[in-house]
């Protein structure tokens, strides 16, 4: 049984206001569009809403939609805002949806397994597309695409070409387009001043030897000299 989402028309002015006003009574302003019907301001419960979008399907869950009693339609969320600071909804946009028509939807990646490059060669794997844009009908989009990872070696790559096909899905990305690779392990690059600083110490330690010990030269003595603090005699003393 698909979700029903019940949407509460919105009367009046659609300003920040009015939203913050519709987010204190615990709701969520929302727009539903689609199939040559006029735009209709609502608000929707945000917790079916979270309910929907954490789904395994996602944003491309297809439910229910019913709008002050009328008879259901099925939509799926295409947008979705969040507050920055605690992450909460704070809209989104709802389609209605044809089951007939086809749809452009993107789907997440989803890789399978751990590399032999990172098993064995101490590598890493680097997923590049997290989703792929695809084309099918709403009754089959998959909740995800699955790809097994496990035979990449070192410095090998999955491509889209490399994801599951069928007659039932169209990709639409480039068929060559990476989608996931096993790289090496890169040291992170010093800092200009970390790289001065660890040369500087490289050089002082291979040119540093013991300190000799200073000759004093032929007629130089450590003693002070003789005149140097003697008292001068007066004039006219005898010597």
């Amino acid at each position: 049984m698909p979700e029903v989402v019940n949407a509460t028309p919105r009367e009046g002015k659609f300003n920040k206001n009015a939203a913050r006003r519709v987010r204190v009574a615990g709701k969520i302003p929302a727009v539903l569009y689609g199939s040559g019907h006029d735009p209709v301001a609502v608000e929707v419960d945000p917790k079916q809403i979270s309910r929907i979008l954490f789904s395994e399907a996602g944003h491309n869950t297809i439910f229910d939609v019913e709008v002050g009693g009328s008879a259901a339609a099925k939509a799926m969320i295409v947008d979705w805002q969040r507050e920055p600071i605690n992450d909460r909804l704070i809209h989104i946009d709802m389609k209605r949806i044809a089951l007939d028509k086809v749809l452009r939807v993107k789907v997440r990646v989803k890789l399978l397994g751990v590399p032999i490059g990172v098993r064995t060669a101490g590598g890493i794997l680097d997923q590049v597309l997290r989703e792929v844009e695809i084309e099918c009908f709403p009754a089959d989009i998959p909740g995800h695409i699955d790809v097994d990872a496990s035979n990449l070696e070192m410095f090998a790559s999955l491509r889209v070409s490399d994801l599951p096909h069928s007659d039932k899905i169209k990709y639409l990305n480039n068929e060559d387009a990476t989608v996931a690779h096993v790289v090496s392990i890169r040291e992170e690059a010093p800092t200009p001043a970390e790289a001065e600083a660890a040369a500087a110490a490289e050089a002082a330690a291979a040119g540093a030897t013991p300190a000799e010990p200073e000759v004093a030269k032929k007629g130089k003595t450590d003693a002070p000299d003789a005149g140097a603090g003697a008292k001068k005699p007066e004039p006219g003393a005898k010597k």
